[in-house]
């Protein structure tokens, strides 16, 4: 894979407004590979494979993906060991 096919995290937002109704940009996840901390708009997303992927942009190890077929969309979340979300506005 090429450092060059991938865009920020903040592509993604479009996509991740289906199933959250904040930002989640902003939101700060742990990577479960390498334990790199960081806001979600810092991951490599690659939109060249069947959907989404997220990357770590530490170890490159998957953060999320989201696929959608015909009937439904699927999020796999299984790369974050967390995903903080601020409750303050701004």
């Amino acid at each position: 894979m090429t450092q060059a096919n991938y865009l920020d995290g903040n592509a993604a937002a479009g996509a991740l407004s289906e199933f959250f109704a904040v930002d989640i940009t902003a939101a700060v996840g742990q990577c479960n590979g390498c334990g790199r901390t960081g806001v979600f708009a810092e991951a490599r997303l690659y939109v060249d494979a069947p959907g989404l992927v997220a990357r770590c942009a530490g170890c490159d190890g998957v953060l999320l993906r989201v696929v959608t077929t015909t009937n439904d969309t699927y999020l796999d979340l299984r790369g974050l060991t967390y995903l903080r979300i601020s409750n303050s506005p701004g």
